[in-house]
């Protein structure tokens, strides 16, 4: 459980640097909350990270993220693999997960659903778009739902 005054952790799993950095800037600039951002390239790095393994080992201590927003297009380990991973380990499967991709496939859509995803939202090609989509991202899932990790902690009076 994480403390109360701990900023949420989302991770991206995205492998575009270029999309990662607007994402990230938007998410920044959309939300007046305080979220610490962390970021893996590919499935293998995710499942490392989310595991602390390999370059995580020594983040044995460090809590899982609030909110995962994953690609499914990624080299080596896909998006669809990764949400398998996370969705079959015990202490990993309430960790909410969001597709964010550019498949409309309905192949992919109901795979997704099927193995747990808690969302899935198609990458907007225009930038207004992305920052409207992020904004009720950003506010559904730190404004809105009650997170697993935030469980019994209550508003400070």
């Amino acid at each position: 459980m994480k403390d109360r005054f701990q900023p949420p952790t989302l991770l991206i799993v995205e492998d575009s640097d270029e999309y990662f950095e607007v994402l990230s800037r938007i998410i920044t600039d959309a939300s007046d909350l305080e979220l610490l951002i962390d970021r893996c390239i590919d499935g293998d790095d995710a499942i490392d990270y989310l595991n602390r393994d390999g370059i995580y080992a020594n983040e044995i201590d460090r809590l899982h993220p609030d909110l995962v927003i994953l690609d499914l297009n990624l080299p080596g380990t896909d998006g669809r693999e990764v949400l398998a991973v996370i969705k079959t380990n015990p202490h990993l499967k309430t960790i909410p997960i969001v597709i964010l991709t550019t498949s409309s496939n309905p192949k992919d859509i109901q795979t997704c659903y099927q193995s747990g995803v808690n969302s899935y939202l198609l990458k907007p090609m225009k930038i207004d778009q992305l920052r409207s989509l992020v904004r009720i991202l950003i506010d559904y899932w730190f404004k809105v739902a009650v997170l697993p990790t935030h469980q019994g902690i209550g508003v400070r009076g």
